[in-house]
Protein backbone atom coordinates (compact mmCIF):
# COMPACT_ATOMS: atom_id res chain seq x y z
CA UNK A 1 0.00 0.00 0.00
CA UNK A 2 1.83 2.95 -1.23
CA UNK A 3 0.90 6.70 0.64
CA UNK A 4 -0.75 9.16 -1.07
CA UNK A 5 1.71 12.77 -1.71
CA UNK A 6 0.04 15.51 0.10
CA UNK A 7 -0.52 18.48 -2.23
CA UNK A 8 -0.66 22.02 -0.71
CA UNK A 9 -3.20 25.04 -1.99
CA UNK A 10 -1.85 27.62 -0.19
CA UNK A 11 1.55 28.09 2.09
CA UNK A 12 1.48 26.65 6.01
CA UNK A 13 2.28 29.76 8.27
CA UNK A 14 2.69 28.85 11.90
CA UNK A 15 0.78 30.92 14.56
CA UNK A 16 1.84 32.45 17.77
CA UNK A 17 -0.15 30.63 20.51
CA UNK A 18 0.20 31.47 24.17
CA UNK A 19 -0.11 27.96 25.53
CA UNK A 20 0.69 25.24 24.69
CA UNK A 21 -3.01 23.59 24.12
CA UNK A 22 -1.48 19.79 23.64
CA UNK A 23 -0.95 19.69 27.44
CA UNK A 24 -4.44 21.36 28.51
CA UNK A 25 -4.82 18.48 30.51
CA UNK A 26 -2.01 19.02 32.93
CA UNK A 27 -2.84 22.96 33.14
CA UNK A 28 -6.41 21.48 34.76
CA UNK A 29 -4.41 19.56 37.12
CA UNK A 30 -2.24 21.83 38.19
CA UNK A 31 -5.11 24.62 38.86
CA UNK A 32 -7.05 21.97 40.91
CA UNK A 33 -4.47 21.04 43.09
CA UNK A 34 -3.17 24.59 43.64
CA UNK A 35 -6.83 25.89 44.07
CA UNK A 36 -7.63 23.02 46.67
CA UNK A 37 -4.30 24.21 48.66
CA UNK A 38 -5.11 28.02 48.53
CA UNK A 39 -8.98 27.03 49.52
CA UNK A 40 -7.55 25.20 52.79
CA UNK A 41 -5.16 27.93 53.89
CA UNK A 42 -8.32 30.32 54.01
CA UNK A 43 -9.96 27.74 55.76
CA UNK A 44 -7.64 27.28 58.15
CA UNK A 45 -7.09 31.26 58.43
CA UNK A 46 -10.86 31.53 58.88
CA UNK A 47 -10.46 29.56 62.01
CA UNK A 48 -11.91 25.92 60.95
CA UNK A 49 -9.81 23.46 62.82
CA UNK A 50 -8.17 21.01 59.65
CA UNK A 51 -7.86 17.60 60.99
CA UNK A 52 -4.59 15.90 60.84
CA UNK A 53 -3.50 12.41 61.53
CA UNK A 54 -1.54 11.93 64.68
CA UNK A 55 2.13 10.86 64.13
CA UNK A 56 3.26 8.88 66.94
CA UNK A 57 6.81 9.37 66.77
CA UNK A 58 6.14 13.10 67.16
CA UNK A 59 3.72 12.53 69.93
CA UNK A 60 6.46 10.47 72.27
CA UNK A 61 8.48 13.27 71.89
CA UNK A 62 7.64 14.41 75.20
CA UNK A 63 7.37 11.00 76.44
CA UNK A 64 10.55 10.50 75.48
CA UNK A 65 12.03 13.84 77.33
CA UNK A 66 9.97 13.19 80.58
CA UNK A 67 11.98 9.51 80.33
CA UNK A 68 15.46 11.19 80.24
CA UNK A 69 14.64 13.72 83.01
CA UNK A 70 13.43 11.50 85.87
CA UNK A 71 16.69 9.70 86.01
CA UNK A 72 18.89 13.00 85.31
CA UNK A 73 19.77 11.91 81.71
CA UNK A 74 20.67 13.58 78.52
CA UNK A 75 19.06 13.91 75.58
CA UNK A 76 20.31 13.65 72.22
CA UNK A 77 19.75 14.90 68.71
CA UNK A 78 21.49 13.97 65.93
CA UNK A 79 20.81 16.00 62.71
CA UNK A 80 21.81 13.74 59.88
CA UNK A 81 24.85 14.01 57.90
CA UNK A 82 24.20 16.72 55.27
CA UNK A 83 24.62 20.22 55.05
CA UNK A 84 21.46 22.63 55.52
CA UNK A 85 20.49 22.91 52.01
CA UNK A 86 19.28 19.35 52.37
CA UNK A 87 15.47 19.74 52.65
CA UNK A 88 16.10 16.65 55.07
CA UNK A 89 17.90 19.08 57.34
CA UNK A 90 15.53 21.74 57.37
CA UNK A 91 13.14 19.06 58.24
CA UNK A 92 15.34 18.13 61.06
CA UNK A 93 15.79 21.49 62.55
CA UNK A 94 12.35 22.09 62.45
CA UNK A 95 11.65 18.94 65.02
CA UNK A 96 14.56 19.93 66.90
CA UNK A 97 12.80 23.50 68.00
CA UNK A 98 10.17 21.44 69.65
CA UNK A 99 12.56 18.89 71.25
CA UNK A 100 14.95 21.78 72.62
CA UNK A 101 11.19 23.71 73.86
CA UNK A 102 10.19 20.71 75.74
CA UNK A 103 13.85 19.84 77.30
CA UNK A 104 13.68 23.15 78.00
CA UNK A 105 10.34 23.13 80.17
CA UNK A 106 11.45 19.69 81.61
CA UNK A 107 14.87 21.38 82.19
CA UNK A 108 16.47 18.57 81.10
CA UNK A 109 20.17 18.82 79.28
CA UNK A 110 19.81 18.65 75.20
CA UNK A 111 23.53 17.64 73.13
CA UNK A 112 23.08 18.74 69.21
CA UNK A 113 26.82 17.29 67.62
CA UNK A 114 26.99 18.09 64.22
CA UNK A 115 28.41 17.14 60.67
CA UNK A 116 28.52 20.63 59.20
CA UNK A 117 29.64 23.76 60.63
CA UNK A 118 26.28 25.95 59.07
CA UNK A 119 23.82 23.07 60.71
CA UNK A 120 25.92 23.56 63.63
CA UNK A 121 25.20 27.68 63.32
CA UNK A 122 21.12 27.01 62.20
CA UNK A 123 20.75 24.68 65.33
CA UNK A 124 22.00 27.41 67.79
CA UNK A 125 19.74 29.50 66.32
CA UNK A 126 16.53 27.23 66.67
CA UNK A 127 17.72 25.91 70.25
CA UNK A 128 18.22 29.25 71.70
CA UNK A 129 14.94 30.61 70.09
CA UNK A 130 12.94 27.54 71.76
CA UNK A 131 14.54 28.28 75.28
CA UNK A 132 13.88 31.99 74.86
CA UNK A 133 9.75 30.83 73.50
CA UNK A 134 10.00 28.58 76.85
CA UNK A 135 10.93 31.29 79.41
CA UNK A 136 13.98 29.85 80.18
CA UNK A 137 16.91 31.36 78.19
CA UNK A 138 19.36 31.59 81.07
CA UNK A 139 19.52 27.94 80.87
CA UNK A 140 20.32 27.91 77.51
CA UNK A 141 24.36 26.51 76.50
CA UNK A 142 25.43 26.78 73.22
CA UNK A 143 28.39 24.55 74.04
CA UNK A 144 25.65 21.71 73.47
CA UNK A 145 25.64 22.28 70.59
CA UNK A 146 28.92 21.99 68.77
CA UNK A 147 30.35 20.66 65.35
CA UNK A 148 32.20 17.26 65.19
CA UNK A 149 33.68 16.88 61.78
CA UNK A 150 32.52 16.80 57.80
CA UNK A 151 33.86 12.87 57.95
CA UNK A 152 31.12 10.38 57.71
CA UNK A 153 32.12 7.50 60.05
CA UNK A 154 34.67 10.11 61.80
CA UNK A 155 31.39 11.34 63.18
CA UNK A 156 29.52 8.69 64.12
CA UNK A 157 32.48 6.77 65.57
CA UNK A 158 32.10 10.31 67.89
CA UNK A 159 28.58 10.40 68.36
CA UNK A 160 28.61 6.54 69.47
CA UNK A 161 31.63 7.01 71.77
CA UNK A 162 29.36 9.82 73.85
CA UNK A 163 26.38 8.13 73.41
CA UNK A 164 28.09 4.96 75.54
CA UNK A 165 30.33 7.18 77.70
CA UNK A 166 27.33 9.30 78.70
CA UNK A 167 24.11 7.18 77.95
CA UNK A 168 21.51 9.91 76.90
CA UNK A 169 17.82 8.42 78.05
CA UNK A 170 16.40 9.60 74.63
CA UNK A 171 17.84 10.09 71.05
CA UNK A 172 16.29 11.43 68.27
CA UNK A 173 17.91 11.26 64.56
CA UNK A 174 16.22 13.83 62.30
CA UNK A 175 17.87 14.36 58.97
CA UNK A 176 19.36 12.47 55.91
CA UNK A 177 21.14 9.33 57.22
CA UNK A 178 23.33 6.84 55.07
CA UNK A 179 25.49 3.86 56.46
CA UNK A 180 25.47 5.35 59.51
CA UNK A 181 21.88 4.98 60.70
CA UNK A 182 21.86 1.28 62.14
CA UNK A 183 25.38 1.78 63.85
CA UNK A 184 23.90 5.36 66.19
CA UNK A 185 20.28 3.17 66.47
CA UNK A 186 21.94 -0.08 67.37
CA UNK A 187 24.11 2.13 70.09
CA UNK A 188 21.03 3.85 71.62
CA UNK A 189 19.50 0.73 71.53
CA UNK A 190 22.54 -1.02 73.64
CA UNK A 191 22.74 1.68 76.18
CA UNK A 192 18.41 1.66 77.03
CA UNK A 193 17.47 4.92 75.42
CA UNK A 194 13.91 5.50 73.79
CA UNK A 195 14.60 6.19 70.30
CA UNK A 196 12.47 8.78 67.84
CA UNK A 197 14.17 8.44 63.84
CA UNK A 198 13.15 10.22 60.85
CA UNK A 199 14.27 10.24 57.21
CA UNK A 200 13.22 10.22 53.48
CA UNK A 201 15.99 7.64 52.46
CA UNK A 202 14.58 4.62 51.57
CA UNK A 203 17.13 2.36 52.33
CA UNK A 204 18.04 3.53 55.32
CA UNK A 205 14.76 2.94 56.70
CA UNK A 206 14.46 -0.75 57.69
CA UNK A 207 17.13 -0.29 59.92
CA UNK A 208 15.22 2.50 62.13
CA UNK A 209 12.31 0.95 62.06
CA UNK A 210 13.99 -2.51 63.02
CA UNK A 211 16.00 -0.44 65.80
CA UNK A 212 14.09 2.40 67.18
CA UNK A 213 10.97 2.72 69.29
CA UNK A 214 8.96 5.20 66.72
CA UNK A 215 10.23 6.23 63.22
CA UNK A 216 8.91 8.94 61.09
CA UNK A 217 8.47 7.41 57.28
CA UNK A 218 8.88 9.74 53.98
CA UNK A 219 6.35 11.84 54.42
CA UNK A 220 5.36 12.23 57.60
CA UNK A 221 9.18 13.56 58.24
CA UNK A 222 8.16 16.59 56.25
CA UNK A 223 4.79 17.24 57.57
CA UNK A 224 6.46 17.24 61.11
CA UNK A 225 6.88 21.32 60.76
CA UNK A 226 2.78 21.68 59.60
CA UNK A 227 1.80 18.88 62.78
CA UNK A 228 4.19 21.00 65.25
CA UNK A 229 3.39 24.43 64.43
CA UNK A 230 -0.29 24.56 63.53
CA UNK A 231 0.20 27.64 61.40
CA UNK A 232 -2.83 28.04 58.75
CA UNK A 233 -0.67 28.62 56.07
CA UNK A 234 1.34 24.88 56.75
CA UNK A 235 -2.19 23.41 57.38
CA UNK A 236 -3.38 24.44 54.41
CA UNK A 237 -0.19 23.23 51.79
CA UNK A 238 -0.81 19.98 53.66
CA UNK A 239 -4.45 18.98 53.70
CA UNK A 240 -3.81 20.81 49.54
CA UNK A 241 -1.66 18.01 48.83
CA UNK A 242 -3.37 15.72 50.28
CA UNK A 243 -7.06 16.91 48.65
CA UNK A 244 -4.24 16.54 45.56
CA UNK A 245 -3.79 13.31 46.13
CA UNK A 246 -6.26 11.86 46.33
CA UNK A 247 -7.54 13.24 43.79
CA UNK A 248 -5.17 11.62 41.72
CA UNK A 249 -5.10 8.30 42.76
CA UNK A 250 -8.73 8.35 42.49
CA UNK A 251 -8.42 9.29 38.60
CA UNK A 252 -5.42 6.38 38.17
CA UNK A 253 -8.08 3.81 39.63
CA UNK A 254 -10.34 5.00 37.40
CA UNK A 255 -8.43 5.15 34.20
CA UNK A 256 -6.94 1.63 34.98
CA UNK A 257 -10.43 0.58 35.14
CA UNK A 258 -11.67 1.80 32.01
CA UNK A 259 -8.74 0.53 30.26
CA UNK A 260 -8.85 -2.82 31.52
CA UNK A 261 -12.27 -3.07 30.80
CA UNK A 262 -11.86 -1.68 27.30
CA UNK A 263 -9.04 -4.45 26.69
CA UNK A 264 -11.30 -7.08 27.68
CA UNK A 265 -14.36 -5.91 25.70
CA UNK A 266 -12.48 -5.57 22.28
CA UNK A 267 -10.31 -8.96 22.94
CA UNK A 268 -11.34 -10.86 20.26
CA UNK A 269 -13.70 -8.88 18.18
CA UNK A 270 -12.32 -7.30 14.95
CA UNK A 271 -12.02 -3.61 14.78
CA UNK A 272 -12.92 -3.06 11.28
CA UNK A 273 -15.94 -4.58 11.88
CA UNK A 274 -17.50 -2.55 14.96
CA UNK A 275 -18.03 0.56 16.43
CA UNK A 276 -15.81 1.91 19.26
CA UNK A 277 -17.80 1.52 22.51
CA UNK A 278 -17.76 4.03 25.16
CA UNK A 279 -15.14 2.27 27.18
CA UNK A 280 -12.98 1.94 24.19
CA UNK A 281 -14.06 5.26 22.86
CA UNK A 282 -12.85 6.36 26.87
CA UNK A 283 -9.90 4.68 26.50
CA UNK A 284 -8.53 6.47 23.53
CA UNK A 285 -9.28 9.88 24.63
CA UNK A 286 -7.22 8.93 27.84
CA UNK A 287 -4.62 7.52 25.77
CA UNK A 288 -4.39 10.30 23.16
CA UNK A 289 -5.77 13.58 25.12
CA UNK A 290 -4.84 12.89 28.60
CA UNK A 291 -1.76 10.60 28.11
CA UNK A 292 -0.77 12.31 24.53
CA UNK A 293 -0.58 15.52 23.23
CA UNK A 294 -4.18 15.84 22.04
CA UNK A 295 -5.19 18.58 25.14
CA UNK A 296 -9.49 18.84 24.63
CA UNK A 297 -9.95 18.13 21.21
Amino acid sequence: MTSKPVVLNEPVIASLQWFNLQRSWFAVFVVLICGSVIVFIRLARSGKKLKVRKIAGLEAINDAVGRATEPGRSCLFVPGIQDINDIQTVAGITILAQVAETTADYRAQLEVPTSRSLVMTTARDTVEAAYLSAGRPDEYNEDDIYYITDEQFGYVASVTGKMVRDKPAACFYMGAFYAESLILAETGNSVGAIQVAGTAMPTQLPFFVAACDFTLIGEEFFAASAYLSGEPQQLGSLKGQDFGKLIGGLLLIAGCLIMTLSSIQSRGVAPDNQEPTYLQSASNYIIENILGKGGFK
